[in-house]
């Protein structure tokens, strides 16, 4: 299986990713992108992040779940391209990868994968957020399973994005932390 390194390089920047799709595709895509924002919190945050990371998205053009959150993705990285470096890599490209990256027995995407700049693995995140799985539990379950504590669907693109954005910033804090970048860095 070809190394971190070379599945980054072979990756796709979100727009030569997009163009990738045919035009249903890339038309859901943009829509979701369209309405995914960043807010000014979340910016001057993910704005002063100080080490750079790698963004891998193991994705499906086809994949209802990425079209609902990848556009997502690539709003975060937008808000601070110096420090993340985010790339896409098709399911389809490598059955070895998707055959590694199972998620819970199945081949599922999106599959999020954290590296430093010297491209070391920080972390896995995968298929679905916490409030992904919200919203399609009230969808799925329906009023046979109340519990009071899943988000109205109006706030999902905002509640997605807010977990993500968690996880991003998590990793930072890894990087931001690690006495082997403080090291290098003196801070």
């Amino acid at each position: 299986m070809p190394s971190f390194s070379d599945q980054f390089s072979s990756a796709l920047p979100y727009e030569q990713y997009l163009a990738n799709g045919n035009e249903e595709q890339q038309r859901r895509w943009t829509q979701v992108y369209d309405i995914a924002q960043v807010d000014s919190a979340q910016r001057q945050l993910i704005s002063g992040f100080e080490r750079k990371m790698k963004v891998l998205v193991h994705s499906g053009i086809w994949c209802g779940d990425c079209v609902e959150q990848c556009p997502l993705i690539q709003r975060i990285a937008e808000a601070n391209p110096a420090k993340i470096q985010l790339r896409f890599l098709e399911r389809e490209m490598s059955t070895e990868l998707s055959e590694e990256l199972r998620i819970n027995g199945g081949s599922r995407v999106p599959v999020v994968r954290f590296y430093s700049e010297d491209d070391l693995w920080c972390a896995t995140s995968g298929d679905r957020t916490l409030n992904r799985y919200r919203a399609l539990a009230l969808k799925r379950l329906g009023p046979s399973c109340p519990t009071g504590i899943l988000l109205p669907e109006k706030g999902e693109v905002e509640a997605t994005i807010a977990d993500w954005i968690n996880e991003v910033e998590r990793v930072q804090l890894m990087l931001r932390l690690t006495p082997r970048l403080r090291e290098k860095y003196q801070d």
